[in-house]
This record gives C-alpha cells, sequence and structure tokens, in this order.
C-alpha cells in the first residue's frame, strides 16, 4: 500500500508517568514500518504536566475539551494526518511496539483492525477478574449474536482503522461504550473487520483507572440493546407469545396439572397479559427497527422486513377487527349466561374462562388496528421523504 501512513492516537488523562514509555514504543514501531506516520496525543483535561510533557518532547497534542474516553479517541481520529489510526490507552497496559499485526492486516487490506487479549495473553494483574471472566466475555457474546461478527474480544482497548472509513460510521459514544459502538457500527456497514492477538500488561498508573466496572459495563450493554432491538424487544415479545397463545389456549377449556401445579384461570388471567405485551414488544421492536434503518444503522431484516414487504394497513385492520369482534362475541356470550340466571351470581371458574379471553380479544384487536395504521404512516412518510431501506 504506497500511500499508507499511520497516526498513533493515546487518549490522554492524567498519564504523565506513562507517557514516556508508551511514546518511547510507539516511535519505535513507527520505525518497524519505515517512519510511515506521526504520533498524536487527544489530551482529555489533564492537570498533571501531560501536555507540558509533550510539548517540550515534540509530541503533537490535541486538547480535547469533551470528557470521555470515545470524546478523545473520536475527535483525535478526526485530527490524524494518517491514512489510518492505531490507537490504544497512554497507560502502558498495551505496547504499541508490539502491534506490528494490526499495521499488516491494515496493509493487507482490513479496514477495522480489533485486538483480542484472550489469544494474545493476558499477564498477572492486568485485568481485574470480573472483567475477565465475567463483563467482557459477556459483552462479547451479545456483541457477537447482536452484530453477526466473529470476535472474541469487544473490549480490547487496542484498535487500528482506515481514516476514510471512520469517517462514515458517524460515531456517537463519549464514553466507555465507544468501544462496542465502533464495533457494531462497522458490522452493520459490512467493513472489512480483522481480529489480531495482543498482549495485554499490567498498567503503570499511580492512580485508579478512569474505567468504573458496573457504570461502564452497562453502559456497553445498554447500547448493544439499542443498536440491536431484537434482544431488548423481538425475543421476548416471542416467548410472551408462544406462552400467552399455547397455554392460554388450552386454559380455556380446562385446568392443567404441571408437575405438582394445579394451573387454572389465574394462570389464563396471566397467558392474556403476556398476549396483550407481546403486541406491544412486536410494535415497537418494529417501529424501533423501522427507525433504525431509515437512519442507515442497519439494513431492514428478518421480523421487520417481512412486516414492511407483506403487511397491508387493510390486513391490519381486518386481522385487528376480527379479533375484536371476537372479543366483543365473547363478552357477549359472557352476558347471555348471566342473564339466563337472572343476572344473579355465576360460577366463576366457567365465567373467567370466557370473559378474560373475550378482554384480551378485545385488546389486542384494537391494538393491531392502532399498529397498522403507525406502520402505514411511516411507510407513507419515507416514501415522501425519498429514504431507500435496503
Amino acid at each position: 500500500m504506497s500511500d499508507f501512513s499511520l497516526t498513533i492516537l493515546m487518549p490522554c488523562l492524567n498519564e504523565v508517568k506513562t507517557l514516556p514509555t508508551c511514546i518511547a514504543a510507539a516511535q519505535q514501531l513507527l520505525r518497524a514500518i519505515g517512519g510511515q506516520g506521526d504520533i498524536l496525543i487527544a489530551d482529555n483535561g489533564s492537570t498533571d504536566g501531560s501536555q507540558a510533557f509533550c510539548a517540550a518532547n515534540g509530541i503533537a497534542f490535541l486538547e480535547v475539551p469533551t470528557r470521555g474516553y470515545g470524546a478523545a479517541l473520536h475527535a483525535g481520529i478526526l485530527a490524524a494526518k494518517g491514512t489510518h489510526v492505531l490507537f490504544a490507552d497512554a497507560d502502558g497496559s498495551y505496547h504499541f511496539d508490539e502491534a506490528l499485526p494490526f499495521v499488516k492486516a491494515l496493509q493487507a487490506g482490513a479496514q477495522l483492525v480489533v485486538g483480542n487479549r484472550f489469544l494474545g495473553g493476558i499477564q498477572s494483574g492486568a485485568m481485574p477478574f470480573l472483567h475477565r471472566y465475567l463483563g467482557t466475555p459477556i459483552i462479547s457474546l451479545l456483541g457477537r449474536k447482536s452484530f453477526q461478527v466473529p470476535l472474541g474480544d469487544f473490549n480490547c482497548g487496542m484498535r487500528a482503522i482506515e481514516k476514510k472509513t471512520y469517517l462514515e460510521l458517524e460515531m456517537q459514544s463519549t464514553g466507555m461504550e465507544y468501544a462496542t459502538e465502533l464495533i457494531a457500527r462497522a458490522a452493520q456497514q459490512g467493513v472489512n473487520i480483522v481480529e489480531v492477538p495482543i498482549a495485554l500488561h499490567p498498567d503503570q498508573r499511580d492512580r485508579p483507572p478512569h474505567l468504573q466496572t458496573w457504570r461502564d459495563g452497562w453502559r456497553h450493554f445498554r447500547l448493544i440493546l439499542l443498536l440491536s432491538p431484537k434482544w431488548l424487544l423481538l425475543f421476548p415479545a416471542v416467548f410472551f407469545l408462544l406462552v400467552g397463545l399455547l397455554l392460554g389456549t388450552i386454559l380455556s377449556f380446562q385446568q392443567v396439572a404441571l408437575f405438582k401445579l394445579k394451573l387454572d384461570i389465574h394462570t389464563l388471567y396471566f397467558c392474556s397479559v403476556f398476549l396483550v405485551l407481546s403486541v406491544h414488544f412486536f410494535a415497537f421492536y418494529y417501529l424501533a427497527h423501522f427507525m433504525g434503518a431509515s437512519f442507515g444503522l442497519y439494513p431492514l431484516r428478518g421480523v421487520a422486513k417481512w412486516i414492511r414487504e407483506h403487511w397491508r394497513f387493510e390486513t391490519g385492520i381486518l386481522l385487528g377487527s376480527f379479533l375484536f369482534l371476537v372479543g366483543i362475541a365473547l363478552s357477549g356470550l359472557a352476558v347471555w349466561k348471566w342473564s339466563r340466571v337472572g343476572f344473579d351470581e355465576l360460577e366463576p371458574t366457567e365465567t373467567f374462562r370466557i370473559i378474560i379471553p373475550g378482554g384480551s380479544f378485545i385488546m389486542v384487536g384494537l391494538q393491531i388496528i392502532v399498529f397498522s395504521f403507525l406502520i402505514w404512516m411511516l411507510q407513507h412518510k419515507t416514501k415522501q421523504d425519498g429514504l431507500k431501506l435496503n
């Protein structure tokens, strides 16, 4: 790659103790690739003399007023001179002179290169127990399933990216969840992602790390749910539909013995709640997925794509009206049975087997009608705006 040049970027917040070592390792990497690049420090408000050290040693630094790991990296990549950017923390946990595999992957055509600390080796004391055996494996598993990208370490802090590709991702996160968003957006846009091993060393800080385990872990998890709504909305919808429909249908006619449990009208009531919830979740899943696709976050696919291609406003009106009328008919049947006993007391079990499904059909039918109207409005709006959903 004849026009290849590399900017080595380090986000920095009070790292004056470790900057000399990191910069020396980065300079060694640049010499190893023929000096095709530069070093840039994205300073996020250091008060320990980090900026003065850079100035005294001729190292370029960028003052980033917006606080946050993602904000520092985003500003640094935008300001980078190189065609490609390699970045990692400036705390000594990653050795830049060990990053040659990242450079080779970029030169071979990779657009995003992500390190894998589990393959490269995690030295003793380099990663907290919860991060190593719980947080990172769970985040990585969810990321693989959500974004269909075979990466083993979603949280690795050493990465490299083609700047031209980065500019197309339209990154938004300013905090630690930036790491997950970068992979998610790259995967959703079909970027060529390559994973390489990298060793993780104990950091050389003399202060607590900026990373906060539970807060930042939640922010990663929340971002995955937002960018892949099937986990938050579609899977619960399917679960509620299957349980509510299958078990509710049986309980509408008879009691069910499950192991030592006797399920009856009380369970039937909750089955009706599940059915209503399933329609809510399906509706919000489609709306979230549709809007995400219209914003260019990902292509319309799966259930959402099927609904857009096959569901018509008239279909929803007919289905919703049918279910609504079935609910009215069941409610009328209950009133008729009540009249047969002179509007006196009824046998509760027999009555609830009628009015619970009746009420459920009324609610679900109206929900489908409203949902169909919302779908029609969204599709009509996107056609007016000339948006094309792939």
